[in-house]
């Protein structure tokens, strides 16, 4: 591609953590990482390049401070947010990918898994050679070109954009099990007070979790306790939980577990609950959910 003007992008305040199409999106974001900085999660794989600057993104309790042909790859179903320094990220520019499980496993046979490249040596980001580096961004930049197409034409770039992603993850996956790539610019974040709170839930994850139970744990009054909360994760104590129910939910479900089963052991008081909140997170029920998975 000659020039970068033809590539979808989105303004850097962009909230947006659902996807437009049901297979696949790719874009480019440009600018200081003002959006998304509260913890989210999807159930859809994320991949960023770093195309120019600097950038950086918590998952979990690990900030990953990113830069020029950095990329970062996070595993659906974990929770991750922007860690924006000011004037430092502020000439950000990066290509965002976001792929679905049902997609990423039409790209290749039955007996290969391409999302494993997101589980790999345990780690989240890579470092590759020039060569390999421009190979992927090349891929990335095409697919993340947007025309005005006929039909017919439109018919032939799907074609086209499904050669791109099978080229794309083929190389990476591969290139994913050499622990020389292996970023190691990462760093443990955890803030005291998070971590407190996602022990407490993991080892609660079954029973009911007042508000005055997480104070409690780390001995703060329930008032101060909500708002500081709320300053360091970005989002309500009550989403935050909600979240960690539906994401341990996920991980039952895919180890087996049968649905009318999974909502009391995260800790929901009945289904119905448990449906209205996992639509709301995920845009589809959990036994849509299951077929997908």
């Amino acid at each position: 591609m000659k020039k970068d003007d033809k590539l979808r992008k989105y303004d850097a305040s962009e909230e947006r953590q659902y996807m437009l199409n049901d297979e696949y999106e790719v874009y480019e974001k440009q600018g200081a990482p003002t959006g998304a900085l509260a913890y989210h999660y999807h159930n859809f794989y994320e991949i960023i390049y770093i195309v120019d600057g600097s950038f950086a993104s918590q998952v979990g309790d690990t900030v990953h401070s990113l830069k020029k042909g950095d990329f970062l790859l996070i595993d659906k179903n974990n929770l991750h947010r922007y860690s924006y320094v000011e004037g430092k990220h502020d000439t950000s520019r990066r290509i965002i990918l976001w792929i679905t499980d049902t997609m990423i496993r039409r790209l290749a046979d039955e007996d290969v898994d391409l999302s494993l490249c997101f589980r790999e040596n345990g780690s989240q980001v890579y470092h590759f050679p020039i060569y390999y580096e421009e190979l992927l961004r090349g891929f990335l930049m095409k697919l993340a070109t947007s025309e005005i197409l006929n039909d017919e034409a439109y018919t032939a770039r799907k074609v086209l954009d499904r050669g791109y992603l099978s080229l794309f993850f083929g190389y990476l996956s591969e290139l994913c099990k050499r622990k020389e790539y292996v970023f190691e610019g990462s760093e443990i974040a955890g803030e005291p007070v998070v971590d407190k709170v996602n022990e407490y839930i993991d080892a609660h994850i079954e029973e009911p979790i007042l508000i005055d139970d997480l104070a409690e744990c780390v001995h703060m009054s329930k008032y101060y306790f909500v708002r500081r909360f709320k300053e360091l994760s970005g989002v309500t104590v009550h989403t935050y939980l909600i979240n960690k129910r539906l994401i341990k939910a996920c991980e039952l479900m895919g180890d087996g577990e049968e649905i009318m089963q999974v909502y009391g052991k995260v800790g929901f008081s009945d289904y119905s609950a448990f449906l209205r909140n996992f639509k709301r997170a995920y845009g589809i029920s959990p036994k849509q959910y299951l077929k997908q998975i």
